[in-house]
């Protein structure tokens, strides 16, 4: 208890000196250079009380939880002693035998990304401009689908060792090419949408699953191998949610053509 209440001094701290220059920041703006008073100081005051011990929760709450559930379920999913029922991996064996792996990378992707609070902030916001052409629920879906099968190819990747640039620029290459043929007005949301996912739901789980991962499999380096499935969670969410525009655009003209 005493070392979870020194952890959380620490971080408060901590994250006061993060969030003082933002504050600043936007007091000096306020005052001299547009020469407004604050408007309800006291209000904003406490909002940022509100933000400091929110946010102190929550990396208190990844340090003592996310971080160490992730790391865990990577290295009990990866070990031999689950997949074989033996101390060593058998000689012979390939990427098919760790497919509890995959799956979970994928569902864990799925669900951090659905629960991210940035993602969250901009669907509401695509729907509010777009006057509800663009729907919170379907966006955040094809959002986390790319995630889960980014993730999910990530894992692959650790477990067979093989280049994470040849994933992706092969990805990219594939982006460009859906940029020209995706709807004009879904490829900007498309490339934010692969930006928010790399935020603080998301990251810790995944960083954790990452190194956790090729720390279990022989002939993994944690420091070369354990990172990367991030460039994949930014990557795939952009192909989906231009595949969902151009998918609606399709369904929505094949109706034009069977009512006229």
């Amino acid at each position: 208890m005493d070392k979870t209440l020194e952890l959380m001094q620490d971080t408060f701290l901590d994250t006061i000196i993060d969030i003082a220059p933002i504050v600043v920041l936007i007091v000096f703006f306020q005052l001299f250079v547009l020469r407004h008073a604050l408007p309800h100081p006291k209000r904003l005051a406490l909002g940022v009380l509100f933000v400091l011990i929110g946010i102190t929760l929550f990396l208190v709450g990844l340090e003592k939880a996310l971080f160490p559930i992730g790391k865990l379920m990577a290295t009990q999913l990866s070990a031999p002693e689950f997949l074989f029922g033996s101390k060593e991996v058998p000689p012979g064996s390939d990427w098919s035998a760790y497919g509890w792996l995959y799956l979970f990378g994928a569902l864990i992707g799925f669900a951090t990304t659905i629960a991210e609070p940035a993602l969250i902030a901009v669907a509401y916001k695509a729907h509010q401009v777009s006057r509800g052409t663009i729907q919170e629920l379907p966006l955040r879906v094809a959002v986390a689908i790319g995630v889960a099968i980014g993730i999910a190819l990530g894992c692959f990747r650790i477990v067979t060792g093989t280049s994470l640039a040849m994933y992706i620029v092969v990805g990219y290459v594939f982006v460009v090419i859906q940029t020209w043929f995706a709807p004009k007005f879904i490829i900007s949301l498309a490339y934010d949408s692969g930006g928010v996912t790399t935020s603080t739901v998301t990251v810790p789980l995944v960083t954790a699953l990452g190194i956790g991962l090729s720390s279990t499999v022989p002939g993994r380096n944690p420091a070369i191998d354990g990172f990367g499935l991030i460039a994949f969670a930014s990557l795939f969410p952009m192909m989906t949610v231009m595949g969902y525009a151009q998918l609606a655009t399709w369904q929505q003209q094949r109706q034009q053509r069977d009512h006229s």
